[in-house]
């Protein structure tokens, strides 16, 4: 396949932990933003065709007042990254796909994933309708870096933010999504869409297993749901739910799958106490275990990442707000992954 490079962005990348298995905390060194000249944020990496490809969130100063709802993220299209190498000149490949191009779309163009299967490319978005309610959408196209072109409706069954699309070995594909606040997962807690609950569900609640993301597997044609959503348990120490208390620890948004060796690890944000943690099990449904932290508190207030194994080495792509300074305009960040001999993921320090 031949993939014509628009705009190469000259922009150096110094990478954290210079080897595998050495010593975040002696080794890291802090990494350049991998785009300037626009705001991006959520990045999404994959590696296809021996290539990595970024799809991120495109930040806006859309001149509206910060709120727990995430208002003030008002984004309206993607562009797709690419790069041949970590540490090499990065492409912009321009718009991939925009707010107005699709049919069902109100606003809020949130973070994006990408997925291959069949010669066909997958663009899955979260987007309000014009109600207001986040919907999950998908688009296609038979190139990496699109055009896609959307699907009339959203995939039927979705609803709320972040969905994040995993192939495993034997080719089955999940979706996982869901965010609480803005993300409005709690709005779906009894099946039903209650407009009424503008962050989280409340006092009273807090000794309940907290709120969790949604796993779906795939039809073949990668369009649709092929089940009914199931929830990603997330268990403590001793078997038991994460609570809805437990602000460190349990899932807020921004999940994540990869296998390494025969186990799942299931990444995630906690939102509002900003780590990127993670949990293992051994299938893609969970449940999966609580094992720690892979990322403490960037700039700025939301992270959301992605990890993507490229040549041999792991990486962590990921955005903070150094080149602004506010939360809503962020850039993102790219390092290495560091793991123990056992699999665990060394904690990174981004500051």
């Amino acid at each position: 396949m031949i993939i014509q490079l628009k705009k190469p962005l000259l922009t150096a990348l110094v990478l954290a932990g210079a080897m595998q298995g050495a010593s975040v905390a002696q080794t890291a060194v802090k990494p350049k933003p991998l785009v300037t000249d626009l705001f991006t944020a959520d990045p999404s990496a994959h590696v296809f065709n021996g290539r990595i490809y970024i799809y991120p969130s495109h930040d806006i100063e859309a001149n509206v007042p910060q709120d727990d709802e995430g208002g003030h993220f008002n984004m309206r299209d993607y562009h797709v990254y690419s790069m041949d190498k970590v540490g090499g000149p990065v492409i912009d490949h321009g718009v991939a796909l925009d707010l107005k191009d699709i049919p069902w779309a109100g606003r809020q163009l949130w973070a994006p994933d990408a997925a291959y299967r069949n010669g066909t490319y997958f663009l899955y978005f979260p987007v309000k309708d014009k109600d207001d309610v986040f919907r999950i959408g998908v688009a296609t196209s038979k190139s990496p870096t699109g055009p896609f072109k959307p699907q009339p409706k959203p995939i039927p069954g979705s609803y709320s933010i972040d969905p994040a699309v995993f192939t495993d070995q034997d080719g089955h594909s999940y979706m996982y999504f869901g965010g609480i606040w803005g993300g409005q997962l709690q709005r779906w807690h009894t099946g039903k869409y209650d407009a009424g609950l503008k962050t989280d569900l409340g006092k009273g609640h807090e000794n309940e297993p907290a709120l969790t993301a949604k796993v779906a597997r795939m039809k073949d044609d990668m369009l649709t749901f092929d089940e009914t959503p199931k929830n990603v348990e997330i268990l403590d120490e001793n078997g038991k739910p994460l609570l809805a208390k437990d602000n460190d620890r349990r899932f807020f948004e921004g999940a994540w799958m990869h296998r390494f060796g025969d186990k799942y690890y299931f990444s995630y944000s906690t939102g509002d106490t900003h780590f990127l943690a993670y949990a293992v099990g051994s299938s893609p449904y969970g449940p999966f275990t609580y094992k720690g932290i892979i990322m403490k508190p960037v700039s700025g207030w939301t992270t959301h990442h992605s990890i993507v194994e490229f040549q041999g080495k792991w990486y962590i792509f990921y955005h903070d707000v150094e080149l602004s300074g506010k939360t809503h305009l962020r850039n993102i960040k790219v390092r290495m992954l560091t793991r123990g001999k056992d699999g665990s993921i060394q904690t990174i320090d981004p500051q």
